[in-house]
């Protein structure tokens, strides 16, 4: 394992501590039980980028995507783990993927909806995690279909449930795991994007501390850290990108 110089920590950690947002809307990346502290991919990820920053780390937890995004821009942390658009590349530098996640589209049983061409027609009310990766990438692409956001992703489907609306979208294994805890529901059988999970830093920290969060990342992919990492944390379905 490479150990950084001060001069790379300091890059990285300019406060001697670095501050890692934790997104608990993802369940790919993070969970937290009650009383429990974070656990899960990004987690191990902030762990591993600290130690060989030899710095404390601090895990700055966040219930949804936009708010860890907005306190990685405004370099109120130093890194975050996000999924790639062009509108969070405002105020964030991002590194490559290190893991692919599908999103897709869960309905009703009886739903007539068959196929992804299906959802985006007047009338069809679609819920989304409000700031996340689907919510950014469907506001973009639907054109007849009406957005609704819920407050966070691990809300979609309750949202969806209690609103009688038509589709909900978001992260393949939350909603097969929502679907199997109500009853009555089926994944549409293709995804509608895949997101290209990253690690992320403030846009004003510069080349060099984007450089070294790089290398960090492609050597965690490389050496197999992150493949350990999501069967350590018992994730199926997301991949790790080449």
């Amino acid at each position: 394992m490479v150990q950084y110089s001060l001069h790379d920590a300091q890059a990285l950690a300019p406060t001697g501590v670095l501050r890692a947002t934790v997104n608990l809307g993802n369940p790919i990346l993070a969970r937290q039980e009650a009383g429990q502290p974070p656990t899960g991919v990004s987690v191990d990820l902030a762990r591993a980028l600290a130690t060989r920053l030899d710095v404390p780390l601090e895990l700055v937890v966040f219930d949804g995507a936009a708010k860890a995004v907005d306190a990685v821009a405004n370099a109120q942390a130093d890194i975050g783990f996000f999924a790639i658009d062009p509108l969070r590349s405002q105020g964030i530098q991002f590194t490559a993927p290190y893991v692919l996640i599908e999103g897709c589209y869960l309905v009703r049983e009886n739903a007539m909806f068959q196929t992804n061409q299906d959802v985006d027609h007047p009338g069809v009310t679609v819920v989304v995690g409000k700031g996340s990766a689907y919510d950014l990438y469907l506001t973009r692409t639907l054109q007849k279909a009406e957005l609704v956001r819920a407050p966070t992703s691990p809300s979609v489907v309750d949202v969806f449930m209690e609103g009688g609306h038509s589709v909900a979208a978001g992260v393949k294994q939350q909603l097969q795991a929502d679907a199997k805890r109500i009853g009555g529901l089926r994944l549409l059988p293709e995804r509608f994007m895949v997101i290209q999970q990253a690690m992320g830093l403030p846009a004003s920290r510069g080349t060099l501390a984007a450089s070294l969060l790089q290398q960090f990342i492609e050597s965690c992919k490389a050496s197999g850290f992150v493949h350990e990492a999501l069967r350590r944390n018992g994730i199926d379905g997301a991949t790790v990108a080449p």
